[in-house]
């Protein structure tokens, strides 16, 4: 079961300067977190791109956030698109075995700063100092390569390199069709006003199918949302929702071929605009809420 968050790549659209483009990403960023997700997609809207702000931006600091501190200046270095990662709320991401990612127990990014003789490798990975540790088998790795590293206990030092994908939120890049179309995606949600208003009836029908399916949400950019970006008039969002159902799940396919429901997660909305990281809080907590 996995979540994915897909967002556009003209997400800065309406930002006034780089530092204000940048803050609006990390709460982004951060909504993503603090709900679990697995990954976090940008796909492209390259009609909705203004300036400087364009789907590499997006893409670059969100990687960043997403980044563990203690890996971020070895990683990233000096580079134009983060010269306001300052403002970046902090994720404090937690590890997904539910252990605190600086705690024993837990699995944790790390860095290979070096390559040493008969499989070992030294591997920064945010404890006092590099630590040195063994290569599994048929695993290679380069310097400079980011693995991730088990932690049994702290003091004094266990820890292993295992050949799993990296912990925490994951930054892609890729168009809206095939991020839909994985089959792991869940249940596919495109949030958006125009769709139909989530009850706690409705979300008793989603709730079991996304704990056991997992769930892939889209959403818009600012003064552009997902019906302006894929080209359907906001008229007839309501009109593609079909009322038969496929089965006794309650989720009703749409006419759009990628999304198995449109949903108004802020119906009486008191703003005449809902910024889109307002958005991901306003839909990913009541969707993260179980049976």
């Amino acid at each position: 079961m996995t979540i994915s968050v897909l967002v556009p790549s003209s997400l800065s659209r309406e930002a006034e300067d780089k530092r204000e483009a940048t803050r609006k990403l990390g709460y982004v960023a951060r909504a993503a977190t603090i709900f679990r997700a697995d990954r976090l997609i940008v796909y492209p809207d390259r009609d909705g791109e203004t300036g400087q702000f364009d789907g590499g931006f997006v893409a670059t600091v969100l990687r960043y956030a997403a980044t563990p501190p203690y890996l971020r200046n070895e990683v990233w270095g000096m580079r134009d698109e983060l010269e306001y990662v300052g403002v970046l709320p902090p994720l404090r991401a937690v590890s997904q075995t539910g252990s605190e990612s600086n705690g024993s127990g837990s699995s944790r990014q790390g860095i290979v700063t070096e390559v040493g003789p008969e499989g070992r490798v030294r591997v920064n990975c945010g404890l006092q100092h590099p630590i040195s540790l063994n290569t599994p088998p048929d695993m290679e790795v380069e310097e400079g390569e980011r693995v991730t590293v088990r932690i049994s206990s702290r003091r004094p030092v266990r820890a292993k390199l295992v050949d799993e994908p990296l912990p925490g939120l994951s930054i892609e890049q890729t168009d809206l069709s095939a991020a839909l179309g994985r089959e792991d995606a869940g249940v596919c949600i495109a949030a958006s006003r125009f769709g139909e208003e989530l009850t706690v009836g409705r979300l008793e029908t989603l709730a079991g199918r996304v704990e056991g399916d997992g769930m892939t949400v889209a959403f818009g950019a600012p003064e552009r949302g997902l019906p302006d970006i894929l080209g359907i008039e906001a008229s007839a969002v309501g009109a593609v929702q079909e009322t038969a159902t496929d089965g006794d799940d309650g989720v009703e396919p749409t006419a759009d071929p990628g999304f198995d429901l449109w949903l108004n997660t802020v119906p009486n909305q008191g703003s005449e605009v809902v910024r889109t990281e307002e958005a991901l809080f306003a839909t990913l907590a009541p969707l993260s809420l179980r049976e």
